[in-house]
């Protein structure tokens, strides 16, 4: 550990202890805006192994009031004694980075932090090294402790990638939007209106959310045709509406929340025929979404 960042290990395993900043230099200033989409969605296909998907990273980057592109300085173990609440087998560290990029953080970063990580060992027993590798860091400020930052997840530490920065910028960025998407917390009524041919008809599934914000599904068929269907995000479903684009912030919202059938309660006005087609076009629209893609727990 650096000498000019003396903290006892009881203290580190709290993350409740200031470190000192080196009055040399300035803070890291937030940098999420436009300029920061460099790493396009070409450089993304040049790494198609970009390991965490874009669900996952949506997790972190939607709890996370501090995000930071940075390279590790120093680890350091803390003893188990030390460590209170360490899950059996897992190694904590004390982990030091220089923060080359905020990209999320109001109030700003020192150039300098430290946080608290639990690591598996190999099977030999061996802790991984992170020295000089490039993360991404998901965090949390420390009340009182500038210099300190808690990880809002075991995982939250994750090696940098294009892919990986790309995402996580956008997802920032669209998340602060003016017309991001509303929190999806489930399905509300659902209606069916046949039409003038057999086969013809149109579904109308509405969402619920966590600002009450308006959200609905439309689901039209016509006879001898793939059913078509858009999301809306107002009251009134006009020409504009279409679908979601893959790994967008709105796909994110309706993937990652929406019940794998339409509950029994949408369609309680329903006859039962209709109530039938409403069930399939509902299912329709999962198929279309895909599966989420998260494989961490949250």
């Amino acid at each position: 550990m650096n000498p000019l960042f003396p903290v006892t290990a009881s203290a580190l395993s709290l993350a409740l202890v200031a470190l000192p900043v080196r009055a040399a230099q300035a803070p890291v200033a937030p940098q999420v805006s436009a300029s920061n989409d460099a790493v396009s969605g070409a450089a993304m296909q040049q790494d198609p192994v970009g390991g965490i998907g874009y669900a996952d990273i949506a997790d972190l980057v939607l709890s996370a009031p501090i995000i930071a592109d940075a390279t590790v300085r120093s680890t350091s173990k803390i003893k188990a004694a030390e460590a209170p609440n360490l899950a059996p087998g897992l190694v904590r560290l004390y982990v030091e980075v220089d923060v080359t990029a905020l990209v999320r953080g109001a109030d700003g970063l020192p150039p300098r932090i430290g946080y608290l990580l639990d690591v598996m060992p190999d099977s030999a027993g061996r802790v991984p090294k992170f020295k000089k590798a490039r993360v991404l860091i998901f965090a949390r400020p420390v009340a009182g402790a500038v210099n300190q930052v808690q990880l809002v997840a075991p995982d939250a530490q994750l090696d940098w990638t294009p892919t990986s920065d790309a995402r996580t910028r956008r997802i920032a960025k669209d998340a602060l939007a003016s017309d991001a998407p509303p929190v999806i917390t489930g399905v509300g009524n659902a209606f069916h209106v046949a039409g003038a041919l057999p086969g013809e008809g149109e579904t109308q599934i509405f969402l619920t959310t966590a600002d009450q914000r308006p959200v609905s599904l439309s689901i039209l068929r016509r006879p001898g045709e793939q059913p078509r269907w858009a999301v809306a995000l107002s009251e009134i479903v006009d020409e504009s509406a279409a679908p979601p684009a893959p790994e967008t912030l709105l796909w994110y919202r309706m993937a990652c929340a929406l019940p794998p059938t339409l509950p029994e309660r949408s369609t309680t006005s329903l006859e039962a025929a209709d109530a039938t087609i409403a069930r399939e076009d509902y299912a329709f629209v999962l198929a279309a979404l895909g599966p989420c893609g998260r494989t961490r727990k949250i």
